[in-house]
């Protein structure tokens, strides 16, 4: 476990995806839910999550991405490029 024991990473829970501890919720699903707009609240509401495990799914995001470099593929270069 990770992330104050509030996300697990089990190959026998959802193929090993990282998700929030005693469910199936995948950190991406709350991350992205977030991130398209959901509030906290809609998230616990929806998920049945609580706000400790969404701050830790994004604190394990926030980790994972200061890790090391991030590579995009070239598609999705095109798609995030900055105009000149």
């Amino acid at each position: 476990m990770t992330a104050p024991n509030r996300i697990v990473i089990d190959p026998a829970i959802c193929h090993g995806k990282p998700v929030i501890q005693g469910t199936r919720v995948p950190v991406t699903v709350v991350v992205g839910s977030l991130a398209g707009g959901m509030t906290f609240e809609d998230v616990q509401r929806e998920y049945d999550v609580t706000a400790n495990d969404i701050r830790a799914a994004l604190r394990f995001v926030g980790e994972l991405a200061g890790t090391g470099v991030v590579s995009p593929v070239a598609s999705s270069l095109a798609r995030h490029a900055l105009p000149d």
